[in-house]
């Protein structure tokens, strides 16, 4: 009995897969007829350039063949990774002599495809864990280059942006990018360095708990929920965000980025209250990619996912928190007010994937709809009341705080408290292991 279910699952989970590729397929080919439309170079464009020497996704191609090597045998992992290390130099040689544009992927790129041809030849069983976790790592690259369309389309969807309403309403949080900025510019180059470095490698951490989670599935059932599953339904629900509310930042709309189109001296001199706040007229260069933040989403994310892991992955996991949060606000790429959403937004949709064979409890029930509505009333607030909330800031905050301290309060009870005790009862958890080791 626990074979056959253990095949079904793994039947389960590659039609799944095969859904997903599919949808992501045609969702690439929208984005390239968009991208042709307005153009852009589009996520197929950029694939193709993957292959032939071109590579724009860099990191992600070698994130994408790190995902897809856990679903081969351990001997074989080495193997396939040293083979794509090698292709890489070859093709950077090539790159140098020939006087092109020099990046990395085209290795892991082109040995991904042909992993994904050789292991459609495999024995069943073998065959069935190799595609899927080739799968996961294919959807990781074309989600990337999709975003990477998505950006523009937040800039085709109008010439105004929202910042003077989120700078306003942050006085509710004591303007936390004007406070982190003008510390993180007094630290010196070394902190800087140390912030940018975990801000660009979020998806290699991202891929390390991520494959951590998988290190067993050549050899046991695929976990029901993994950080893949979130990390792709954030990167498809976030940025709707971007349009509906499109802000650019504190370094682009009021620093040294904003190309001669800023209101202020970002960090140097908190700007003078716009009352009442009115949309910005801005370039047609810079995305309006923050609201909500994102890199807050991915990383709180991360964060929750690597806790079951073993101690080095749970402080790993806390650090890259902590580093993306200050990294977020200190280089002027977001307001507080985009944090808190984009920590709402995480635990919802984690929320609403975690421990599938759970259910929909009233806990779960309570948590997402819960969720959903303070995102929605965060946003509602930035928008129509950020003038209120910067002459009332002490109690604005305390509402806008005291939402995400609740949230994380459910997220808690409902999927981490000691199995037993009240709080884990109040959260619907009854049975001991009833949830939270999602992806072990």
């Amino acid at each position: 009995m626990l074979v056959d279910y253990e095949v079904n699952g793994s039947r389960l989970a590659s039609a799944r897969t095969r859904i997903l590729l599919t949808a992501a397929a045609a969702l690439l080919g929208v984005a390239q007829l968009w991208a042709s439309a307005h153009g852009v170079i589009g996520p197929v464009h950029s694939l193709l350039d993957d292959f032939l020497a071109n590579p724009q996704s860099a990191f992600v191609s070698w994130a994408g063949l790190g995902l897809a090597v856990m679903g081969v045998s351990a001997p074989l992992r080495p193997r396939v990774l040293a083979a794509a290390a090698v292709l890489d130099l070859l093709v950077l040689g090539l790159q140098a002599a020939c006087g092109w544009h020099v990046s990395i992927g085209t290795g892991p790129t082109l040995v991904l495809t042909a992993l994904a041809a050789w292991a459609s030849r495999w024995d069943p069983a073998p065959r069935r864990a190799a595609l899927h976790a080739i799968g996961f790592g294919a959807l990781l690259i074309m989600a990337s280059k999709v975003a990477d369309t998505w950006l523009t389309v937040s800039i085709a969807a109008g010439p105004r942006v929202l910042d003077q309403y989120v700078q306003l309403a942050d006085h509710a949080l004591g303007q936390p990018a004007w406070l982190i900025g003008r510390l993180l510019d007094q630290a010196g180059s070394l902190p800087s360095d140390v912030l940018h470095a975990i801000y660009i490698q979020l998806p290699v951490m991202a891929v390390v708990v991520a494959a951590w989670q998988l290190r067993n599935v050549t050899t046991s059932s695929w976990p029901r929920h993994t950080l893949l599953r979130t990390f792709l339904a954030l990167g498809v629900i976030g940025p709707l965000g971007y349009v509906l509310f499109p802000v650019v930042g504190p370094v682009f709309a009021y620093g040294p980025l904003g190309g001669g189109l800023q209101v202020g001296d970002w960090p140097h001199v908190l700007p003078t209250a716009a009352h009442p706040p009115a949309p910005m007229l801005f370039d047609s260069a810079t995305a309006r990619n923050c609201m909500p933040s994102m890199h807050t989403a991915w990383a709180t994310a991360l964060f929750i996912h690597s806790r079951t892991g073993p101690r080095w992955l749970r402080w790993a996991g806390a650090l890259w928190l902590a580093g993306t949060l200050l990294a977020t606000l200190g280089f002027g790429y977001h307001y507080g007010c985009d944090l808190v959403a984009g920590a709402v937004l995480c635990l919802t949709v984690e929320s609403a994937l975690r421990d599938p064979d759970r259910g929909w409890d009233r806990a779960r029930t309570q948590l997402v709809a819960f969720g959903a509505a303070v995102l929605a009333g965060l946003l509602l607030a930035y928008r129509f009341l950020p003038s209120t909330m910067a002459r009332y800031p002490v109690p604005a905050g305390f509402l806008v705080l005291g939402a995400l301290a609740t949230v994380c309060f459910m997220f808690y009870a409902t999927w981490f408290a000691a199995a037993g005790g009240r709080l884990a009862q109040w959260g619907g958890r009854y049975r001991v292991g009833a949830a939270g080791t999602a992806g072990n």
